[in-house]
């Protein structure tokens, strides 16, 4: 329902970021050549011949106009495209509007470095990095602006009924009233509750004032009150649900269903079809996505293949420190779970003395552990025992950010002791992650990291990946390792 109105919602906006953006633009443009520096307009040169050149569309005593539309018409059109990508018209972010402002933010920021990136590689006549910074600000006020007003207006249409639908619900219990927070939480797409259907004695405190009367009265009162929508959210009763189905197909009523296993669906879950049958996927994890999956492993391969090729001469210094500081191989080689609760070796800078694989398999270290040599406190304490698996991430078995790895006898633990730990291995594990950022590092709540993972395995983002492994470096020397 919600995803029905949000379609229009999404291309209001869209419209309306569009004309914000060159807005944004044009407003920089006018404030840098006609305020703050107006001599420097007797140096613009529009474009000769390159992608901006104005083919004559513009006189000649309209220089800043000539050389800045065709700018401004791309920045516009990438800044949506940005939004578009990193998805900032989600239904649930507009009931925060800071966070909203935030999001916008990063997102202008992100197509800042994309328009100064194209500028760099671009052979044709300079532009001011000036209007640009200048744009971004104004980008940031006029959208976030821009969002809450349009959100605003809709919500004044709403209290006024335009386009208004309304809603009876048949139940009471807490399925229903489940589904009745949900439309109120979201007004402003146009959605009213205007009764209830069931028993008075079961019904949810809520709900009770809504009470239209029993199940057994609900074609009575649905030919009087004249819903646009029918919900039925009832425990599974295929005999009550078919009789309601039945009367909505012959009077021509719209009717929803909210599924009684609503508690085991998160908020990814989805209808998929399965050539004409529907499958309900209860967890709809965005890497499970082929474009997703071929994007982020193709920053793995480029991102790791940089690390190894780079930091190589760091390696051979450690493998010598290794070696002399403790008897035994440079590099330990340990079985971990990954990706679909698969095992594969995960490679490290050796940091404890050789022990028996038993023993280092079911032992949970922590900060005054006595197998842990001197140079591989060190290395734990700066995270350079890792180094080595960037050779994983390069192989295939791990990503640079994801949740951490866990040896197969605490997996077999965690499963049981820790709500949906098993998720973490939906997606590959990462040598960082939100995880690792937030804090959650070394001997610390696993409870708080299994929450952090899953956060990330469903809210998964390009622009997420790149948020945390810029804030990796940062984590690290706040939260150093044990």
């Amino acid at each position: 329902m919600i995803r029905e109105r949000n379609q229009s919602v999404k291309l209001g906006l869209i419209v309306l970021d569009l004309i914000l953006a060159g807005l944004s633009f044009s407003l920089a443009t006018i404030l840098h050549f006609y305020v703050i520096d107006p001599e420097k307009r007797a140096f613009v040169n529009p474009d000769d011949q390159g992608l901006f050149a104005p083919a004559g569309l513009f006189p000649d005593q309209y220089p800043v106009l000539a050389a800045y539309f065709f700018p401004g018409l791309l920045f516009a059109l990438s800044q949506v495209m940005v939004f578009v990508v990193t998805d900032i018209y989600q239904p649930a972010r507009s009931r925060h509007p800071v966070r909203e402002t935030v999001l916008i933010g990063r997102g202008v920021l992100l197509n800042l470095i994309l328009i100064l990136a194209f500028l760099f590689f671009y052979r044709g006549a300079s532009l001011s990095r000036l209007v640009i910074a200048y744009t971004a600000i104004l980008a940031v006020i006029l959208h976030g602006s821009g969002h809450f007003l349009f959100r605003l207006y809709l919500m004044r249409l709403r209290e006024k009924g335009v386009s208004v639908r309304k809603i009876l619900i048949v139940g009471n219990g807490s399925l229903a009233y489940r589904f009745y927070e949900k439309v109120m939480r979201n007004q402003i797409y146009g959605y009213r509750v205007i009764g209830v259907v069931g028993a008075k004695k079961d019904a949810h405190p809520t709900l009770a004032n809504h009470l239209l009367g029993p199940i057994k009265d609900f074609e009575k009162l649905a030919r009087q009150i004249n819903p646009d929508i029918i919900v039925y959210a009832l425990s599974e009763d295929h005999k009550r649900l078919q009789k309601v189905v039945e009367f909505c197909d012959s009077e021509g009523f719209d009717c929803r269903i909210v599924p009684d296993m609503v508690d085991l669906i998160t908020s990814h879950a989805r209808i998929e079809d399965m050539d004409g049958m529907p499958v309900l996927t209860l967890r709809d994890i965005p890497l499970k996505n082929g474009y997703n999956r071929f994007l982020k492993r193709g920053f793995d391969i480029v991102f790791s293949g940089l690390v190894i090729v780079l930091t190589f001469p760091v390696w051979l210094v450690l493998a010598l420190l290794v070696k002399f500081s403790s008897p035994g191989p440079v590099l330990f080689a340990q079985d971990r779970v990954g990706l679909d609760r698969n095992l594969f070796k995960c490679y490290k800078f050796r940091t404890m003395v050789v022990q028996d694989q038993s023993v280092s398999d079911t032992t949970w270290g922590g900060p005054t552990d006595q197998r842990v040599t001197r140079i591989g406190r060190l290395l734990r304490k700066t995270s350079l025992d890792e180094l080595p698996q960037f050779i994983n991430v390069f192989l295939g078995d791990m990503s640079v950010v994801g949740p951490r790895p866990e040896r197969p006898h605490f997996v077999q633990q965690f499963k049981t002791r820790y709500s949906h730990y098993m998720r973490r291995h939906s997606v590959k594990s990462g040598i960082t992650g939100w995880a690792q950022i937030q804090g959650l590092r070394g001997d610390t709540s696993i409870e708080k990291r299994v929450q952090a993972d899953i956060y990330y395995i469903e809210n998964w983002s390009f622009l997420l990946d790149i948020v945390i492994v810029l804030r990796t470096v940062p984590s690290l020397i706040s939260n150093p390792g044990q």
